[in-house]
């Protein structure tokens, strides 16, 4: 392996293991906090390529933060970037959630830990939200795309939907209506 390839894969493992290390409340909390290492920080991806990501993400089985390492890592070097950057973001938590569950009894017992846990759910929340601004800025705004974003919300709020039904529909309205649009000689 050359070196520029093993330095960036040094690179993505390292900070793919500060995301996981400081992320709490899974993929959509990690959204902010990915984008700023991987788009604004490194310029692996773009803002926009991180925004298909997350899409992709969303249809692939597994958690969001391991789609999106191993996508990025893969763009970044290749198939051993995808390794580095899928283990750099899973160890954290690997190595976390085991050291805890040896100490679970005391350490649920802890009124500081409680507090903290509370903490933690108002700051993920706050995560959450950002990651939900920032997709909407960046998402397309036309009828159509208001329409399926509304309709997705009343179904899997209202109805408790399949999200998973939800999101193949979505890209089947998608695919039709850019199709459509095209044969008519405009664009969605």
């Amino acid at each position: 392996m050359k070196k520029d390839k093993l330095r960036l894969c040094l690179q993505l493992l390292i900070s793919f293991m500060k995301i996981g290390v400081v992320t709490f409340g899974g993929g959509y909390a990690m959204i902010p906090i990915i984008e700023n290492e991987t788009s604004k920080k490194r310029k692996w991806i773009s803002t926009e390529d991180l925004l298909d990501v997350v899409a992709i993400s969303e249809s692939t089985p597994g958690p969001i933060a391991i789609c999106a390492a191993a996508f990025i890592g893969y763009r970044v070097v290749g198939v051993i970037g995808a390794f580095c950057a899928t283990l750099g973001v899973v160890l954290p938590s690997f190595v976390i959630i085991y050291i805890i569950s040896i100490f679970l009894k005391e350490f649920n017992s802890l009124d500081i830990v409680r507090y903290a846990f509370t903490g933690i759910r108002a700051g993920v929340l706050a995560l959450i939200i950002k990651a939900v601004i920032s997709m909407f800025k960046k998402a397309p705004k036309h009828i159509l795309a208001y329409i399926i974003m509304a309709l997705s919300f009343a179904l899997v709020v209202v109805f408790s939907a399949n999200v998973l039904v939800i999101i193949l529909s979505s890209a089947v309205i998608g695919i039709v209506a850019s199709y459509i649009a095209r044969k008519r000689g405009k664009t969605l």
